[in-house]
């Protein structure tokens, strides 16, 4: 396949993604549970001179095929599955390994994701409601806006898109416009509701938070989270790391609650607070801004 843009996706927090999945081994066998474009498991294979060995998945077939080519030089020194993350048990099953040296949890969304065409991830392009990472789930992002309650959409752009004032409007609106089909109609749905003055006000354009809570539902990607980050520490060595790197609030409050209630019997915390990227990876990287990292080892 062919990119369909020119932009590259930069891996966030790579530096201290680095320190805290590796500390200071160069050896190891490592799952990257978000393989992406490839852009962590190159940067752990260099900075382990090769050593290493990275498993990579990741749900979106699309991506990996990218990922195969940017991991070239390394070829050989990791393995790509196209899977979700909550199959990891089984991946690793498949590879032959029983426990890894670290995993990576990065829960963004690609560049690959949002600027493709026909993904429909992004209100900057006119195209189907869809939002899927997994190609092959039967829910989409129109599926939602078309047939939840307008009580439920507002509901879930409050909490997980955190707009706090305007969901009920937002929800309002969406419903009255109903069928949605494209993602410029629920883009005007959002202009719709909101006051002209605070469309333009905002650091991020006023439709973010909105779409941003219904990919979250979309994929269901607050329960996937849970269920794998307390399934992880189970197939980690003595002494393995777990490195998650998150975006969003909710996001970072379940990896916070679970490191903790783990941090008696199985793990020890090595972030008491989470890590923010550096002002200068903020400057040449905007998508980083909102990005907060993790760390725990196993007992």
């Amino acid at each position: 396949m062919s990119r369909q843009y020119d932009e590259h996706h930069r891996s966030v927090m790579v530096h201290e993604a680095l320190h805290y999945l590796l500390g200071g081994r160069i050896e190891g066998t490592y799952l990257d549970c978000t393989a992406g474009e490839g852009g962590h498991i190159k940067a752990i294979l260099k900075a382990t001179n090769g050593q290493a060995r990275v498993i990579g998945l990741d749900v979106d077939r699309e991506v990996l095929d990218l990922a195969e080519q940017n991991l070239e030089e390394y070829r050989g020194k990791f393995r790509l599955f196209n899977s979700s993350y909550v199959d990891f048990e089984a991946v690793l099953r498949q590879a032959g390994v029983e426990r890894v040296d670290g995993v990576l949890l990065d829960v963004g969304t690609s560049t690959f994701q949002l600027k493709s065409k026909g993904r429909g991830f992004s209100y900057e392009l006119d195209e189907p409601l869809d939002m899927r990472m997994d190609l092959s789930a039967k829910i989409t992002a129109a599926d939602i806006v078309n047939s939840y309650s307008e009580s439920e959409l507002s509901r879930i752009i409050f909490e997980y898109g955190d707009e706090k004032r305007f969901a009920r409007r937002i929800a309002k609106c969406i419903v009255n416009r109903r069928p949605l089909s494209t993602t410029r109609e629920l883009h005007d749905a959002v202009k719709a509701a909101m006051p002209p003055a605070e469309r333009y006000k905002r650091k991020r354009h006023f439709a973010t938070k909105t779409f941003q809570a219904i990919r979250i539902v979309v994929n269901k990607e607050l329960e996937n989270i849970e269920g794998v980050l307390r399934s992880i520490p189970g197939f980690l060595k003595q002494g393995g790391r777990i490195v998650f790197i998150s975006f969003h609030s909710l996001e970072d409050g379940i990896a916070k609650r679970v490191f903790r209630e783990k941090s008696d019997s199985e793990l020890k915390i090595l972030t008491k607070k989470p890590i923010q990227p550096s002002q200068e990876e903020v400057e040449l990287n905007l998508r980083a801004r909102s990005a907060r990292l993790r760390a725990a080892e196993r007992i």
